[in-house]
């Protein structure tokens, strides 16, 4: 059954899916992966869809894959898939193009963190509708960080209580991601570094769990057990 997206919601999502996902092993382009039987993308777009104040989903696609995507995630969700670009930014550049009128919060969001609950993708976007101008979802750094030089020598241990591992979706207003695209020099792979690079400040939300990046093989043996479990 196709989901249906809310159409006085103010949140447009953009899923930047055109990678290779190259540390994942060969085969098909990462978000088309199968975890459960089914491609990472159409369970992270499942669950977009599933909270409640997106009104647009938008998806890059590798250039070769647009129908493919397409005709994919047709029963899933009224998505838009355009062309990705050859790097992360190029394809959020692209999706964020194909935002109709509307939609006041964007959230970015990477396929690979398929089981991304929808309540945080609610707690982000009301973070943004709340009056902060860019949000990220964080967990605390839990393992002891070394700072390593040369031949591999220890030259410190860094302190972990400011650090946090980031995840997605990462929210922002409207104008203010648009602006920093505008402005993008050199390519990164964080939406939250290009608008930081524009003086913006961003504030975080707690993360979740569940938000795991399925990166490397481990991870998507993890992502099953996750699934299997009921995530």
């Amino acid at each position: 059954m196709t989901a249906q997206l809310n159409p006085r919601g103010d949140v447009a999502v953009l899923v930047p899916a055109a990678g290779a996902g190259v540390r994942l092993g060969p085969g098909r382009p990462k978000a088309l992966r199968l975890l459960g039987g089914e491609p990472l993308l159409v369970h992270a777009v499942r669950r977009l869809a599933a909270a409640p104040s997106v009104h647009t989903i938008v998806v890059a696609a590798p250039v070769a894959e647009v129908a493919a995507v397409r005709e994919l995630l047709a029963p899933v969700a009224p998505v838009i898939v355009v062309a990705g670009g050859a790097e992360r930014q190029a394809s959020v550049a692209a999706a964020l193009a194909a935002v109709p009128a509307g939609p006041t919060i964007i959230l970015v969001h990477d396929a690979a963190r398929a089981l991304t609950p929808p309540e945080l993708v609610e707690s982000v976007a009301a973070a943004v509708r709340d009056g902060r101008d860019a949000v990220i979802p964080v967990l605390p750094v839990v393992d002891t960080i070394k700072e390593v030089g040369a031949g591999d020598v220890v030259l410190g241990t860094v302190d972990r209580s400011a650090l946090r591992a980031v995840q997605t979706p990462q929210g922002f207003r409207r104008a203010v991601l648009s602006a920093a695209h505008a402005a993008a020099g050199d390519s990164l792979t964080d939406d939250a570094g290009l608008v930081e690079k524009q003086g913006v400040t961003v504030s975080c939300v707690p993360g979740s769990e569940y938000a795991l990046k399925i990166t490397r093989p481990f991870d998507l043996a993890l992502a099953e057990h996750l699934l299997a479990a009921g995530g």
